[in-house]
């Protein structure tokens, strides 16, 4: 196993605040993509978006930073961090 999948980790990351810009969810995919991550939007509504990221944690870091930063036109209040366990254990 490389040092890079020993540092990768899976994470549900919940953006709550008044997201419902159409600018955003693309933008994000954007942003994960520049940063290497692997995402999936989950929940995509005005008020919530949680997304599933995988990759290095400094990584996830980053994009916790960023859509924190976010596009002007969103209002992000808050945001939740969970790891994903692992399915194969």
């Amino acid at each position: 196993m490389s040092e890079q999948d020993r540092r990768s980790s899976r994470e549900r990351m919940t953006i709550l605040g008044d997201v419902e810009a159409a600018s955003f969810l693309p933008w994000i995919e954007r942003h994960a993509a520049k940063l290497g991550l692997a995402q999936a939007i989950c929940v995509a509504g005005p008020d919530r978006i949680e997304l599933d990221l995988a990759g290095p944690a400094e990584l996830i870091d980053m994009m916790e930073m960023g859509c924190s930063l976010g596009p002007i036109d969103v209002w992000v209040e808050a945001i939740r961090r969970a790891p994903i366990e692992n399915e194969s254990g």
